[in-house]
């Protein structure tokens, strides 16, 4: 398996020169091809250079890194964003994963985590720590939305899913949680997809996210019931 190949966005010098030499001590699971100060930057890098993950600071001169998320997402969709900041602003993580961010990371995790998350980006997964989910989850409870008829075309079973995948579980977790097989859970994503005409489990997890199913749930549904059923394959 080739490393991912990381562009890094931060306008703090010393902390890109930081984050790069430690990336350098894993040259098995990532290669930094190259560093930008704003976000104005970070985007014609990423059109030059095609990076498989760009690590995305928030508050920049030129451009912010929400303001390039966005583009980057729109113009460049091969290159996945992280957000990796020091801001623990809750508007900034939910217009991130609007926006398309796959994962929102704090500058206080430690090296392990954040090259476990790069891993979970390179599987298709969000990079997001629990903590971080948690506080997106609440977010989202807390905003209006609208109604929408996307889920009802979804079994009991796919929005249990569905909203797993919500909280960043990663498949063996929903596996385990529901007591299915990986290969099950693998099988409910790709519907999910197909039903409500999403590209990957990022787009599947905003979906849950924006439109309240989690709370939903909770409060409709009885997900107990349903997280803890044993149903067969």
């Amino acid at each position: 398996m080739l490393p991912l190949r990381v562009l890094v966005v931060d306008d703090h010098r010393l902390f890109r020169q930081g984050l790069i030499g430690l990336m350098k001590t894993r040259k098995d699971l990532v290669e930094v091809i190259g560093e930008a100060a704003s976000g104005r930057e970070a985007i014609r890098l990423t059109g030059q250079l095609k990076p498989d993950v760009v690590l995305m600071d928030v508050s920049m001169p030129d451009g912010d890194g929400i303001e390039a998320t966005a583009y980057i997402r729109a113009n460049f969709p091969e290159s996945a964003v992280v957000i990796l900041t020091a801001s623990e602003s809750d508007e900034d993580l939910y217009r991130a994963v609007q926006l398309g961010a796959s994962g929102y990371l704090l500058k206080n995790l430690d090296a392990e985590q954040l090259f476990e998350a790069l891993t979970s980006v390179e599987r298709g997964e969000a990079a997001v720590t629990r903590e971080t989910a948690s506080r997106l989850l609440k977010c989202v409870a807390k905003r209006s939305v609208e109604p929408d008829q996307g889920e009802e075309i979804l079994t009991e079973r796919e929005i249990a899913v569905l909203c797993l995948v919500a909280t960043g579980a990663s498949n063996q977790e929903i596996a385990d949680r529901l007591n299915i097989s990986v290969n099950t859970v693998k099988s409910h994503i790709r519907n999910i997809l197909d039903k409500l005409q999403l590209e990957n489990r990022t787009q599947a997890a905003n979906y849950a996210m924006k439109r309240g199913l989690v709370s939903r749930l909770k409060e409709e549904r009885s997900p107990m019931r349903i997280f803890a059923a044993s149903v067969g394959d």
